[in-house]
């Protein structure tokens, strides 16, 4: 549904944590489609079928891993209708959950998720550059790596300080010529691609493998639902954006990641997914492939310090949203520092995509869960003057991170009840369903009973909302 036009010319945003009133709500679920079309055309989707590779498994067993793992998209597309129903980002909307506290702790989960996301994509982008001095001939020292990442990360902080309506129309401009850019990948991909005689993988590594896309793919951006979708109008339609955000992100990250997939077989012996691409692939593509990489991995790093400085706020820091981002790019380009000189790019990648799992698979299930329960009410009272502790929330939350990591398999961890059934990785379905059916038991009398007790007649949804603040939220 078209809401209010988008302005012609960038801005710089003035808006944080605070809600979006009606008449700034603007976009449309198309606009919204594009946008989350234009954050999964980067490289680090090409590196998860990569890893998939790397797991052991077979042509047929990747292809179902990235089909499975990108239904979580309709999770995001749930999660995403919490943004025009509140106005506000995922985490100000969490902690009406959790409560002041109880968020607290997710709110720095969050935090730390998403700047691992930035490292990884400053990573690749000084990886890039280092692909290309290394084809003209030029020496990289570790001084001249340095030089590069701080360059970069002070390039990539300049799209969040400008805010919402720049990134959205940034990351949507770069979905043609990005997606152009990987169709020719994806061409010269299969025209090297020999794969006979590759035997299955057992299940243990299969569900492994269906666990890295699930958290590289919907689930993993389920956080960032909220951020972008909050200025779409109220009204929007439930159905046309849950469909818009799963369609638009899941079809191009699906065929991407089967194009990692396939330069996994192609480039077997790389241990990151850039290195590997000038000896595998024509100099004409490689070097405008690498630029590209470059500038649309810089815009992606936009979004996710965008969202991190928001969860800063939300999680009650004395922040102002600038001041966040500044923050996050220089711990950005810290830890991106650590991770170079560590040298093993994909098992970095492959154990903090797994990790994340444990917390955001529950919370994502609560956040739909809570979402349903009090029908899309938010009442200005739950969102800005909640309690210290939301019971309801924080215990569901807890039972199912208790959950997720039993059934975790990475290579420094393993849960008891994975090993107990041959290392099998359930950790994504776990954290989901005993999150989500925990708060809905815990939750739903809160909305529902006491309510019918207490007067005998149906309330307001936002009286509802509140009333269940006061009597499911201990003060």
């Amino acid at each position: 549904m078209q809401g209010t036009a988008t302005p012609r010319r960038i801005t710089v945003e003035q808006r944080g944590i605070d809600r979006i009133p009606a008449e700034e709500r603007r976009g449309s679920v198309l606009q919204l489609s594009g946008l989350w079309g234009g954050v999964v055309l980067n490289p680090l989707t090409v590196v998860y079928g990569v890893l998939l590779v790397t797991l052991g498994l077979a042509p047929w067993q990747c292809v179902l891993a990235v089909v499975i793992g990108n239904l979580t998209w309709i999770v995001t597309g749930l999660c995403s209708l919490i943004g025009p129903a509140a106005g506000t980002p995922t985490f100000v909307v969490s902690r009406a959950i959790m409560g002041r506290w109880g968020n607290r702790p997710l709110a720095l989960l969050n935090w730390a998720m998403q700047v691992g996301y930035e490292v990884l994509d400053l990573v690749l982008m000084v990886l890039a550059v280092n692909a290309l001095l290394d084809m003209a001939g030029v020496h990289v020292s570790g001084s001249t790596k340095l030089v590069v990442m701080v360059v970069l990360s002070l390039g990539q902080s300049a799209l969040p300080l400008l805010g919402h309506a720049a990134i959205l129309r940034t990351v949507r401009s770069m979905v043609l010529p990005f997606a152009a850019g990987f169709a020719v990948l994806a061409y010269l991909t299969m025209d090297r691609l020999h794969t006979p005689g590759i035997a299955a993988g057992d299940w243990a590594a299969f569900l492994g493998g269906i666990a890295l896309v699930a958290s590289g793919s919907g689930l993993g951006w389920t956080p960032n639902a909220a951020d972008v979708s909050r200025y779409l109008p109220e009204n929007t339609g439930r159905t046309r954006h849950v469909a818009a955000v799963a369609a638009g992100a899941a079809v191009p990250q699906i065929l991407l990641m089967l194009v990692g997939v396939g330069v996994g077989f192609v480039t077997p012996a790389a241990s990151d997914p850039v290195s590997g691409l000038p000896a595998a692939f024509p100099g004409w593509f490689t070097v405008p492939f690498l630029l590209l990489l470059i500038v649309q991995l810089g815009a992606l790093n936009g979004l996710n310090l965008y969202s991190s400085g928001l969860t800063l706020q939300s999680a009650g820091l004395p922040l102002s949203r600038i001041a966040a981002v500044l923050l996050d790019s220089a711990m950005c380009t810290v830890l991106a520092g650590i991770v170079l000189s560590s040298g093993s790019f994909n098992t970095a990648l492959s154990n903090f995509l797994l990790f994340m799992i444990v917390w955001f698979a529950p919370w994502s299930a609560i956040l739909v869960v809570d979402y349903f329960l009090r029908r899309a009410r938010y009442s200005d009272t739950s969102l800005e003057r909640p309690a210290r502790w939301g019971k309801p929330g924080v215990i569901a939350q807890v039972l199912g991170m208790a959950a997720a990591a039993l059934w975790l398999v990475t290579t420094v961890w393993s849960g008891w009840i994975a090993q107990a059934v041959g290392g099998m990785d359930l950790s994504v379905f776990a954290g989901l369903g005993v999150g989500g059916i925990s708060y809905w038991l815990l939750a739903r009398r809160g909305y529902r009973t006491k309510l019918e007790i207490r007067s005998g007649v149906t309330l307001p949804a936002t009286v509802e909302a509140d009333i269940h603040l006061k009597e499911g939220v201990s003060q």
